[in-house]
């Protein structure tokens, strides 16, 4: 069982296929059924150096088929010919006999004509920009500056336009030059004006008053000034004291305005002389504790600037402002704390001749209660650290010169405002 399962069984036979009998061969050159004529060979190919002028022996030589490039086999085979160098004409062998018209048919596309471009038209001349004015701004863009516009400059005034001759100026220059005299007289004019009304009524040139003007009205004040503005009722002495300590001073009678005759010592009286006496205007303050009493005084001159410029010189070298035979009176008034204030109790004084204005201001203090001083001593060293002498002591010194400061402050600030404020 197992062996006759393992065997495979033969395969049937099959019948050998009938033998088909070979198509009769077509011998070289037969002749074609009568119905289909022979197709004549295809004229050679043009001679050329790079192919054979003639097909290889036992070549078959390609026909012209019907419109489909087809070959026919049928075709008689042209006689071989030799191939020669490249460049040298081909043997003649033997031409194929003319193709009918009607066998010919093309394989490939004609192009078709092209017919020729027509002519462009002629291209104008490019029109000449206008004319424009010399001087004028030509808005158009020029190619190549990003719209950045064209300014045409007028040619120089001196030149011509045809020729490189200088234009006669003398005709342009008689005008401007009597232009420009009269601008010079005007403005002449206009500051010798401006000068004289300058000097007419004291003014500079930005409206306040010249240094003469003003010394010439500081002149004036003694009349024209309150008496409370030169002599105020209250002085506030802030550091004026003795040590730096604050003073109070209280006005306690003001002398009516006199001569000089009678206010100075003769030989005071004499050093003063070289200016003249105007007008003596003094006035006398005490401290709070009513212990010292000062008298102030303003002497106006009559001298101008020169003479109050020298005076002061005198003074100041010489030390006239400092010698005790040289010190002025006080103003004792009736009634008041000064009533005892004589020329005995004189104990220290100060004098000062201003420069910018005819005023000569001075103070000179002492005790109320009518004590005298021997030994009299001016301000400036009364003030000296150090000094023990009585007008030292009791602060004299520090009185005179405190009440005078502050009353020739208040004179200048008068000054300074009459020359700010013009009369209308």
């Amino acid at each position: 069982m197992s062996t006759e399962a393992g065997r495979v069984p033969p395969r049937p036979s099959v019948p050998p296929r009938p033998e088909v009998p070979p198509r009769p061969a077509q011998a070289a050159g037969a002749e074609l059924p009568p119905e289909v004529p022979p197709l004549p060979p295809p004229p050679p190919p043009i001679p050329s150096a790079r192919f054979p002028d003639t097909p290889p022996p036992g070549a078959a030589s390609p026909a012209r088929g019907a419109g489909n490039g087809a070959t026919s086999h049928n075709a008689p085979v042209p006689a071989p010919t030799h191939r020669t160098p490249s460049g040298a004409p081909p043997h003649p062998g033997p031409l194929p006999p003319e193709i009918p018209a009607a066998l010919i048919t093309e394989t490939t596309t004609r192009l078709r004509p092209v017919p020729p471009a027509p002519p462009r038209p002629p291209v104008p001349p490019p029109a000449a920009p206008p004319r424009r004015p010399i001087g004028s701004v030509d808005l158009t863009p020029v190619p190549g500056t990003a719209g950045r516009p064209f300014v045409r400059f007028a040619p120089p005034e001196h030149y011509d336009d045809r020729t490189t001759r200088l234009r006669p100026i003398g005709a342009r220059l008689a005008p401007r030059v009597a232009a420009a005299a009269a601008c010079l007289v005007l403005g002449l004019g206009l500051i010798g004006g401006a000068a004289t009304g300058s000097l007419l009524t004291g003014e500079d040139g930005d409206g306040t008053l010249s240094a003469h003007s003003a010394y010439t009205r500081a002149g004036e004040l003694w009349h024209s000034i309150p008496v409370d503005q030169l002599f105020p009722r209250t002085l506030k002495g802030e550091g004026a004291g003795p040590g730096g300590a604050d003073r109070t001073w209280t006005r306690i009678a003001v002398a009516p305005d006199t001569t000089c005759a009678k206010a100075f010592d003769p030989l005071l009286h004499k050093a003063l002389s070289s200016v003249g006496c105007l007008r003596l205007l003094r006035a006398t303050y005490t401290d709070a504790t009513q212990s010292n009493v000062t008298t102030v005084g303003l002497l106006f001159t009559k001298a101008d600037q020169e003479a109050t410029q020298a005076l002061r010189t005198r003074f100041t070298e010489q030390g006239l402002d400092r010698r005790a035979d040289l010190m002025p009176r006080p103003y004792p008034a009736q009634g008041t704390a000064a009533a005892d204030f004589g020329d005995a109790q004189r104990a220290s004084w100060t004098l000062n001749v201003l420069t910018d204005a005819p005023v000569v201001v001075y103070a000179v203090s002492g005790f109320a209660d009518g004590r005298t001083v021997s030994e009299p001593q001016p301000a400036a060293e009364a003030m000296k650290a150090g000094s023990t002498t009585a007008p030292a002591q009791a602060g004299l010194g520090n009185e005179a010169q405190g009440i005078a400061d502050r009353i020739e402050r208040g004179l200048r600030k008068a000054v300074q405002k009459q020359s700010t404020e013009q009369p209308s």
